[in-house]
């Protein structure tokens, strides 16, 4: 583990001294990961060290993905490793996922959740504080029953909040990064530090993440330009409606509709934010 925090030449030093002690330690096959969870639930706390050692270099192609934050790589790698450390101790075998599936969704939200607290220059009413604390919790506990990140929804049933308000307190913090990022090593990116895809949280909230942009940039459309933009791609229901269907809807002609789809169209790409284009993959 990282043991103390520096800047500058003191910093580099560590973190290359770090860097040698952690990369000749092997990965765990998934047997091994079976054994440890079992000795680790039975209070073995030599195992949960072993688990963590195998997985230190997880946490720093995970932390290296944040580094156009401004908060040190070091830093960075130290919140990871608290999160791995959580990781460690939840981890049920039983669940049939890879470990390092399983702690990457930990890890992240254990930097996330640094560097919000970082970049939050006025600090939220009490009582949101705790809200937020409260979905987090909730958060947590949902991931592990269910093996996956939970939606708003489910959160907001488990919070006795409604959607809207979950949603509106978690922009608070919420932070993503794109599966995309090159990790700073060989090339790669975070998207291949996962061994089993079977179960991809960090996916499910960047289309989720995804959604909430695009159609807050629809707000930048008149009613009618929006309700043709919703039918035409598929946002109602998950059908998309013909020209001449939503023409009979809304009384117009369907060369109408399909001139209004145009205008709306481009009004969509002159609005189009640099945070909804991260999102797309190129």
């Amino acid at each position: 583990m990282v043991k103390n925090r520096s800047n500058k030449s003191g910093g580099n030093d560590i973190l290359k001294t770090y860097f040698e002690q952690i990369k000749g330690t092997p990965l765990l096959t998934h047997e091994q990961e079976i054994s440890l969870s079992k000795r680790i639930q039975n209070g073995d706390r030599e195992a949960r060290q072993q688990l963590i050692e195998a997985n230190l270099k997880l946490v720093v192609k995970i932390a290296k993905s944040f580094k156009a934050s401004n908060i040190a790589l070091l830093d960075l790698i130290q919140e990871g490793n608290l999160g791995l450390m959580k990781a460690a101790e939840k981890f049920d075998y039983r669940k049939q996922v890879r470990f390092s599936t399983y702690a990457s969704w930990w890890i992240k939200q254990s930097i996330v959740r640094a560097l919000s607290n970082k970049r939050r220059t006025i600090r939220l009413p009490h009582r949101k504080e705790e809200k937020l604390r409260k979905i987090n919790k909730v958060i947590n506990n949902l991931s592990q029953e269910l093996a996956r990140e939970p939606d708003v929804a489910e959160i907001a049933r488990a919070t006795n909040m409604k959607e809207k308000e979950v949603l509106n307190i978690m922009q608070v913090s919420e932070s993503t990064v794109s599966l995309d990022c090159e990790t700073g090593e060989n090339n790669g990116t975070l998207q291949e530090v996962y061994s089993d895809y079977s179960y991809d949280p960090d996916n499910e909230l960047m289309k989720k993440s995804m959604k909430e942009e695009t159609m807050r940039i629809l707000e930048n459309l008149v009613e009618k330009e929006r309700q043709i933009i919703l039918y035409r791609y598929s946002f109602l229901g998950g059908r998309k409606y013909t020209l001449k269907t939503i023409g009979a809807q809304m009384g117009i002609s369907p060369e109408t509709v399909r001139q209004i789809e145009l205008r709306a169209l481009n009004k969509l790409k002159k609005a189009a934010t640099e945070e909804l284009k991260v999102y797309c993959y190129n």
